[in-house]
């Protein structure tokens, strides 16, 4: 992104006037709308937006650009927030041993590709630390023997860093309840299957016993229920009567980081919008 931007989203129950009375904010100040987007979701009845407005065209920043949007939020019981581009989302990662995820995150990371800040990343092993540390990256480990004050530890470290997502990168722990409850919206994780299909432990080894022909990967908001929270992205590969379950491991792990890398941009370029267990994707 060349350009410094605000980038407004929200959802409120449809009804006539909302995208005049936004568009008409934006442009009684100034506003210049580079990007938009709508849906309704016909079930529900909601109304779903996210518009791009060059942050140069306005006479004031962010935090104002917020306060004068309030009435009109109000006036049509809007859920919404305003995000600034000049400030990179704060993306605490957990891994475990397998690395290839947080490694093609890191190298997107590197390459100016993911504009993120990474303030740290937390691991159950040791193996990762000087991967981590020689990208200048404090790496964090936390004990998992006792499961209550390991968790603790993760989201003390979390509020630490200020982290606006935590992003499980084949962090091969089932979370707690109440750490999916209190970061609801804000952990992304990577599931080695395509959902709802062979949720839980050993996906490729359940897939291979069903003699499946298309394996995949799926990237979702962590819930309570394990590998059940709304879907960000997914994506499938064939595969055939020959390959082992090693193979599928093996041509996995690209799907994997392909759709990680995809879903975490969809995030923290605010693309995604809960519409109940299931996510608006603005592209």
């Amino acid at each position: 992104m060349t350009e410094p931007r605000y980038t407004l989203t929200l959802s409120c129950p449809d009804r006539a006037g909302i995208v005049a009375a936004v568009s008409g904010f934006v442009a009684q100040h100034g506003g210049f709308i580079v990007e938009a987007s709508y849906h309704t979701d016909q079930e529900t009845q909601q109304f779903f937006m996210r518009q791009e407005i060059r942050a140069n065209s306005l006479p004031f920043d962010a935090a104002e650009l917020r306060a004068r949007f309030a009435s009109l939020a109000d006036e049509f019981k809007m859920i919404w927030q305003v995000s600034d581009s000049a400030v990179k989302k704060r993306v605490v990662m957990l891994v475990s041993k397998q690395d290839h995820c947080l490694s093609d995150l890191l190298h997107r990371w590197r390459s100016g590709e993911l504009e993120v800040d990474i303030p740290c990343v937390i691991s159950n092993h040791q193996d990762l630390r000087s991967f981590v540390e020689w990208h200048g990256i404090p790496f964090h480990y936390v004990d998992m023997r006792d499961k209550n004050a390991a968790f603790a530890e993760i989201a003390r470290q979390f509020d630490i860093c200020c982290g606006d997502v935590m992003v499980l990168a084949r962090f091969m722990q089932v979370l707690p309840p109440d750490l999916c409850a209190r970061f609801t919206g804000q952990i992304i994780n990577i599931h080695h299957s395509f959902l709802p299909s062979f949720a839980g432990a050993k996906p490729y080894h359940q897939a291979y016993q069903r003699g499946v022909k298309l394996i995949g990967a799926t990237c979702h908001y962590a819930t309570a229920e394990l590998d059940a929270g709304p879907i960000i992205e997914q994506d499938t590969l064939r595969i055939d009567h020959g390959d082992t379950v090693e193979d599928m491991v093996r041509y996995g792990r690209d799907i994997e980081k392909a759709v990680l890398a995809r879903g975490l941009r969809y995030h923290v370029e605010d693309r995604v919008l809960a519409c109940g267990n299931k996510t608006i994707i603005f592209r």
